[in-house]
Parts: C-alpha cells; structure tokens; sequence
C-alpha cells in the first residue's frame, strides 16, 4: 500500500487505543492543544473523552470511582479537567495571624465541589481524638457548573441566619500561597466588547502607521494580530486599578455593602444539606444541592441580578459604577454622582424599592464621600502625607472602570517571609495565607500535621480537667548552624485564653542528637507497654519574655513505636503527645457549627486573645477554660 497518500495524523490515528492512552499520558494540556490545531481529524481526536479521562487521572485528585461520579455532573472530561485543575492549587490549610487561637481553614474536595472549612478551637473529650466529632464551620464553596467553569460562594451567618454571598473565582496561580477577599468592578460583557473592538481598531490602524521599515517584511495579519495583542495589554494595564490599592476603610466598608446586597438566603431545604460526601446516601442530596446552589447563582433573586457571573444590577437596572454622572432610579429614590453628589430624587411612592436600591447607594455614597475628603484633605496639607497613604487610589477611582460589582475570590502568588514555617502577614488584607504540607520523606519523617494534647495518658481527660485542649502543629524541618531541625509550630489552640501566639514553636529539636533521657511512663491509657524506638534533645516553649518572646526550656522527643510523639519537659515532666491527622476523615465524621458574618468568617482581622467561636451553643461546653497546661 503506498503509504505518501496518508498524512501523519492518518498514521497516528491508526494506533491502537491502548497505544494512544500511553502515549497521552506524556502530554500535557497544552500538547492536547497544539494537536488540535493540526487538522480536523487530530481535533477530534483531542476532544475524545479517552484522551481527557486520563489528564483527570494524572491530576490524581480523584479515584476511579469518584470520576465517574463527578463525570455524570459535568458535559465531558475536559470540563472535569477544567474544574480539577482549577482548584487543585486550593486544595491544603489555610491560616491567618487573628484570632491568636486559630483562624485554620482546611479546603477539601466536595462533590463536584471545593470547601473551605473552618477548625473550630475545641477540647477534646473522653474519647481522644480519632473518636471525638470535629468541630468546624463553613467559610466558602467552589462548584463546578456544566462546562467546568467555576461558581463561588462565601458563607456567613448574620441575625441567626445563614446566608450564601455570591462572587467569581477570579484567577488561581498555580504556586499561590495567599488567597484573597476582595470586590470587582466588572464591565457588562457586550458594552465591554464593543469599547474593546473599538480600542483595538483604533490601536491597530495607529500601529499599522507607525510600523518600521526594518518590519515591512513581516506579514499584513501577522502585524495586525501583535499590534492587537499589544493593544489590549495597552488597554488592560489603564482600566485595571488593584483592589489592594484602596485604603483599608474602603476595601472594608466595600466588601461589608457588596456582601450584604448580594446576599441570599439559605433556604430551609439546604439549611441541613451536607457539603461534602460522608456515605453513600449523600451523593443524591448533593447532587440536588449542587444544582440548587447554581440556579440561585443564575437566576435573579429580588432586586438584583448576577448577569455575566458578575455584575450587580439594582431592580432589574444595572448600577453603572463607572459612568460618572447621576443615576436616576425609580420614584422614591435619590440620585448618586460618584464624584460624591446627591441629587433629590421624586416623593417617595415606593418604600420598599428605595429601601432595596437606595440603601445600597446611600452607604455607596457615604464610602465615597468619606474616601474624597481624605484625598481633599491630602491635597490641602501635603505635608503630612505618609508615603503608605500616598499610594493609596481614591475610591471612585477604582470604581469608575466597571458597570457593576461583585465579590471574587483571588489566588495569588506572593513572595513572602517567613520565620520556623509561620509566614509573616499582612494585618490589613482579607487574605488566608497557604501553609506547606510536606509530605514525609527519607531523612524527614516527622513532617506534616499532627494533633496534640497535654498530658499522659494521651487525650485522656483527669480529674481536675474533664477536657483535654486540642493542639494542631506543623512539623518541618529547617537546616541551622550545621544542624538539622524539627520545628513543632502551633496552628491551632483548643483553649479558652491564649498564652502564646499563632507560629510559636512549641518545641525544637536536634534530630541529629539523640537524647539519653529515659521516657517517665512505663505503660499507655490501655496499660500496654510503652517502646521508644527514638528519642531527640531541644526544648520546649516555657513562660518567659511574654506573650511575644516566650521562654524555652530543655526536654527531648520521644519516638514511640505505635507512631506517637511525646515532647516531655525536663524539669516538670510535662508531656505533650502528638499523633498524624488524616483532617479529611475528621472533617467528615465531625459536627458542624454556625459561621461568623461573612468578611469576619474569610479572615477574621480583629485582634483577638480570647475564642471568638465560643459563642456558639453548640460548642459552649467544649470551650472551657483551660489554662494551665505547659510549663
């Protein structure tokens, strides 16, 4: 057979399918891409749910089994793939510096779905740790929607109610370790467009003139693609203000205003519906529950809608922020110039739709008249300026390059320090920043999250304390002076008042040192013997400089041979125990709890020394005081 009729594609689509499974294991998405572009019969062929099937498989996110399920939700494997590799750089804990007692949100695959779930500080009861219910609350959801793309909802409780707030996944960096809060000006999809084309168009035919002769050689659609693409770079780099560039007020008032206009309430079918599968009897609640959640994304709720997953409009008008003149609303409303003017609307006919509308541009105009008389003060007396203020843009001018807002979620990569694996933190940005989970390994194989209590036998309570408080630490491993490191760095604190802070190291030791102490207990909670496989010289965190600057005292680690660690202070023969979390399995056999309103729930900035979760009924008698534990 002459094989010169046949062109490659012909001959690699001759191979066999097993053939094609191990080839296509050794590309990548954008190689899948690229073989589209080939031909015809390659596109189809980089469109095959065989060839998708296996990118999901090598995300390792999913088993078989889960595949099929979240497969049965979506229009193709490439959706599944879409949606998994979004969310794949969420997935881990998440902290912040406040409350001192913990803000630790785990996000863990749902159905069809990212949760972010929150560690509620607690003590532990009678049955230790493996067989005591978790207490969490829920702060965010990522679902998946048919094509892959993504819908997020932020939690929050106001008034004895839940509520779901609404926003956009705006952009996940594959190496983010900060994910953050913030407000959007979006502009409406076809008004965006028509500007676009004609700034483009505008853009080209000035480019196109301005060519050198050194270029002329180039092709006339070659030209015209990059002066495009410079373009609209060009265009992008000028509308784009930083929600991080707002002062701290107006990025807190903003996201407070957007999130309660945009909130809707949970309904009562959902009010007890599970976020995440824990049998097999809750796939079909889930599924009903997914599909509920994307019908109250999309379709208009009262006076304001979500139209192209983002802009906000106001009785059924779109609240054109970036125009920057008067709005006239329906009879019974005022009128809002984002300079900061007002105008007198129409007697009022109509309370409840000014009590809507209205009061979401009256505390509009109250953050904006507050944000220019500052920037009009700044100008009167320059003097005084600061240089963190003078970077600060005025509000309406992060305003004016959108027709709506809306909450969103972003995460981002940022070069950040750090100090024994604690990142150092921003005490203004609604952010949660990514602690590494490492995986053990040879020469490091203590790594990773362990759950701690004080006392011996572990998790077992006494007498004088019926509740034994729940530590969580990270461990890693740092190189110092020639010596190898095992820094146990406190996550969370189960107490009632904190004695030292988020990031303290609750021990350090020398693993290449081998401690000659002998471990005080013969025998465990279930009287059997106890053998040390290994023991290590450090110390152990003790009351000394403050609350900042705590003191340290000598002690060892012990290696106990049912995987148990033990740091034992030497002089008081204090001990705490510490065995490896599996949070996802906790997670599921735990209790929920209600949230924290909305912007506190993401990233609770206030200081606080005390358990703001303490609140809560539910969790009021696992939240007593329990001071003492430490030396």
């Amino acid at each position: 057979m002459n094989t010169s009729s046949f062109c490659g594609s012909h001959l690699f689509l001759s191979l066999p399918d097993d053939v094609l499974s191990i080839i296509s294991r050794y590309l990548q998405p954008i190689d899948i891409y690229h073989v589209s572009l080939c031909c015809r019969s390659l596109q189809t062929l980089a469109l095959s749910e065989k060839l998708w099937l296996i990118q999901c498989q090598i995300l390792s996110l999913l088993t078989p089994h889960d595949l099929l399920k979240w497969r049965s939700s979506l229009s193709s494997y490439k959706s599944l793939y879409k949606f998994l590799s979004t969310i794949k750089p969420l997935l881990g804990l998440w902290v912040h510096q406040n409350p001192e007692l913990g803000n630790v949100v785990y996000t863990m695959l749902g159905f069809v779905s990212l949760v972010g779930c929150r560690i509620i500080p607690q003590e532990l009861g009678e049955r230790g740790i493996d067989d005591s219910p978790l207490l969490w609350a829920p702060v965010f959801e990522i679902i998946a929607k048919s094509d892959g793309s993504a819908v997020f909802f932020l939690h929050g409780r106001e008034k004895d109610a839940d509520f779901f707030y609404p926003g956009m996944l705006n952009s996940v960096d594959v190496n983010c370790n900060v994910l953050l809060l913030e407000v959007n000006p979006r502009k409406d999809q076809k008004n965006e467009n028509k500007h676009v084309l004609l700034h483009n168009s505008r853009e080209i035919c000035r480019s196109e003139s301005s060519l050198s002769r050194s270029q002329s050689s180039l092709s006339r659609s070659r030209r015209v693609v990059e002066a495009a693409a410079m373009a609209a770079v060009r265009t992008g780099a000028e509308m784009r203000v930083p929600f991080g560039r707002l002062a701290f007020g107006d990025r807190r008032r903003l996201l407070e205003l957007v999130a309660n206009q945009v909130r809707l309430k949970v309904p009562e079918s959902l009010d007890c519906s599970p976020l995440f599968p824990r049998c097999k009897e809750d796939l079909g609640i889930l599924l009903d529950r997914r599909l509920s959640l994307i019908e109250m994304y999309m379709v208009r709720e009262g006076w304001f809608e979500w139209v192209g997953e983002f802009g906000l409009y106001l009785d059924g008008t779109h609240l054109e922020l970036s125009k920057m003149k008067k709005i006239v609303d329906r009879p019974g409303s005022w009128n809002l110039n984002l300079n900061g003017e007002e105008g007198e609307g129409n007697n009022s006919q109509n309370t409840r739709r000014r009590t809507v509308a209205g009061y979401f541009r009256d505390g509009l105009n109250q953050i904006l008249g507050r944000s220019n008389s500052v920037n009009r003060r700044r100008e009167i007396s320059k003097n005084g300026i600061s240089s963190s203020e003078n970077k600060h843009v005025p509000l309406h001018e992060f305003l004016r390059v959108g027709d709506g807002v809306g909450l969103s979620l972003r995460a981002v990569n940022m070069k950040l320090s750090t100090y024994r694996a604690w990142p150092n933190m921003h005490d203004n940005r609604f952010a949660l920043y990514k602690l590494p989970l490492r995986a053990p390994m040879n020469g490091q194989e203590y790594a990773g999250l362990w759950g701690g209590t004080m006392g011996w036998p572990p998790g077992r309570p006494t007498e004088d304390k019926p509740g034994k408080a729940l530590f969580f630490l990270l461990l890693s491993y740092e190189e110092s002076e020639g010596q190898r490191l095992l820094i146990a760095t406190k996550i969370l604190e189960g107490t009632h008042y904190v004695l030292h802070p988020n990031g303290s190291a609750m021990f350090i030791v020398n693993v290449d040192e081998p401690s000659s102490d002998r471990f005080p207990w013969d025998t465990d909670g279930d009287s059997l013997r106890v053998e040390i496989q290994h023991a290590y010289s450090g110390e152990g965190i003790a009351n000394g400089y403050g609350f900042r600057y705590p003191g340290s005292k000598p002690g060892s680690l012990f290696v106990a041979q049912n995987g148990l660690l033990a740091f034992v202070w030497k002089e008081t023969r204090a001990v705490l125990t510490l065995q490896r979390l599996d949070l996802q399995e906790l997670l599921k056999k735990g209790e929920r709890v209600p949230p924290l309103p909305p912007i506190a729930n993401f990233s609770y900035l206030t200081k606080s020394y005390s358990n703001v979760f303490a609140g809560f009924s539910s969790t009021t008698n696992c939240l007593s005081s329990s001071r003492q534990y430490y030396c």
